[in-house]
């Protein structure tokens, strides 16, 4: 797959770096689920990974935890930020988000904040991660979480094609 230039006010996901770079963010970040506000906030950090759209992650403070269960079965491990563990929707949708509860020393700013799925909180229509009020694009593959927003361009990890990168 050959790289999209970017244009104006437009970022390339191949200029993002490896390691990743976790960086604030004061866009607004919202997400709703079967017409519920799951979170809200302009305090979230934006981590940036070669070839992943961007993914946010929110200070539990800014999130409706009242929404969420935690699912003590689910974890994963990332090389970079340490073992993951996941929250469910209560409204029945699994691994809905993930967090470090103790990420490494280089990503310790993620502590407890959540990064969601985007594919997986919209149940209905108007359900969604915005951006800004922009409606994203789930990152396809169902293991990756990446907000594909239009000042955001590819070709990105998960599409077709991109399994042996």
């Amino acid at each position: 797959m050959k790289k999209i230039q970017p244009q104006a006010g437009q970022e390339s996901v191949w200029d993002y770096p490896r390691p990743p770079r976790l960086e604030p963010c004061s866009k607004r970040i919202r997400i709703v689920s079967s017409g519920l506000v799951l979170a809200d906030s302009v305090r979230t950090l934006r981590l940036l990974e070669t070839s992943h759209p961007p993914s946010y992650y929110i200070p539990p403070e800014d999130v409706n935890l009242d929404l969420l269960e935690r699912n003590r079965q689910t974890s994963s491990y990332c090389e970079f930020k340490g073992e993951a563990a996941y929250f469910d929707l209560k409204a029945g949708v699994k691994n809905v988000a993930w967090f470090y509860p103790i990420p490494s020393k280089a990503y310790a700013a993620l502590v407890n904040h959540l990064a969601f799925y985007p594919a997986r909180v919209m149940l209905q229509t108007g359900d969604g991660c915005f951006v800004d009020d922009e409606l994203v694009t789930p990152q396809a593959g169902n293991f990756y979480g990446g907000w594909i927003t239009s000042d955001v361009v590819g070709p990105f990890k998960g599409e077709a094609g991109t399994q042996g990168w």
